[in-house]
């Protein structure tokens, strides 16, 4: 069963760019050879540790979204660990909690139709509504308190 994963992992501060790039393509050969996807790269660069790991007060972070089993992951948790400038690694199945917010998002949507149709409005927002248009200052017209009672 194909699950949605997060893997991130921090490289050695004292790594260099082709080596970084060489991590990434052997876990990218890794999900392709497992028939995983991976659906998206970033390289968050250089950060600072939030403690320190061995002697190490900083990382290259690098996060991977990998569509694919739970036993391709362990195969990359298992090859990450061999290497010895991956600092850090975690891995996160994020495919629950996007169903939870997706879930959570429909019965909000759902609400807010019920809502609008007890109040004889159409289910659906209309173009052009919406929230009102900022006011040129930040004062509200209708809660004008006159000048001698201030």
């Amino acid at each position: 069963m194909n699950r949605k994963y997060e893997l991130v992992y921090v490289v050695s501060p004292t790594a260099t760019e082709e080596q970084v790039a060489e991590l990434h393509g052997q876990v990218e050969g890794i999900v392709q050879r497992m028939g995983g996807q991976l659906e998206k790269t970033e390289n968050w660069g250089r950060r600072r540790l939030a403690y320190e790991i061995g002697r190490h007060k900083e990382g290259i972070y690098v996060l991977d979204v990998i569509t694919g089993s739970g036993e391709l992951m362990k195969e990359i948790e298992r090859r990450l660990k061999v290497f010895d400038i991956v600092v850090r690694q975690l891995v996160v199945r994020v495919d629950e909690s996007e169903m939870v917010a997706e879930r959570k998002r429909a019965g909000r949507t759902e609400a807010s139709r019920r809502r609008r149709v007890a109040r004889g409005l159409p289910p659906d927002r209309q173009p052009g509504e919406g929230q009102r248009a900022e006011f040129e200052d930040d004062r509200d017209d209708r809660f004008d308190i006159g000048e001698d009672l201030r």
